[in-house]
């Protein structure tokens, strides 16, 4: 199998799995947090609908700089409404699905860069990045979203089986 194969099934899954949550977001809401400290729920929402753009183009360069020096810095999506999120949500997910299924295993072990103002913040194989700054961060951020929800009282849908809310409780 290759490396491809093995990282578009689970991406497949996590997505779909994701946008049931997304699909969730009450609106009325989007201002909330849970803590002074924490991102609103509208701000959570938009960055889950964001991280799937990181597997997009922009991983198929060497390096990616999101604040270049002379140029516009990377600016997150912020929330208009439910239909906003997930049309940009299914369009990242479009985009990155096509490259991460493109790619060779050989391509996948090349190095890729995050830079910021031309500073390299880490270096990693595009493997790496696709496992751990899009599928784990994916992974970690809607397990968040998750108790935004279970505490505006919307019923939380299964993530790898079915939750209370799908089973009765």
């Amino acid at each position: 199998m290759s490396i491809a194969s093995a990282i578009v099934a689970e991406f497949d899954h996590e997505t779909a799995t994701t946008r049931k949550h997304l699909e969730r977001t009450p609106a009325a809401a989007v201002d909330w947090k849970p803590h002074a400290k924490s991102m609103s729920l509208g701000t959570l929402a938009c960055h889950l609908a964001e991280i799937p753009s990181w597997g997009g183009p922009g991983l198929l360069l060497p390096e990616l700089d999101i604040a270049p020096v002379g140029g516009p810095a990377y600016a997150s999506p912020t929330f208009e409404s439910v239909e906003g999120l997930l049309a940009t949500f299914d369009k990242n997910v479009a985009e990155a699905r096509a490259v991460l299924a493109g790619m060779s295993d050989e391509e996948y072990m090349r190095p890729w860069s995050l830079l910021m103002g031309g500073k390299t913040l880490f270096t990693s194989p595009r493997l790496d990045v696709a496992r751990t700054w899009i599928l784990n961060h994916l992974i970690h951020h809607r397990g968040q979203y998750s108790v935004y929800l279970r505490l505006q009282d919307v019923p939380v849908p299964g993530s790898y089986g079915p939750s209370a809310d799908e089973m009765g409780m």
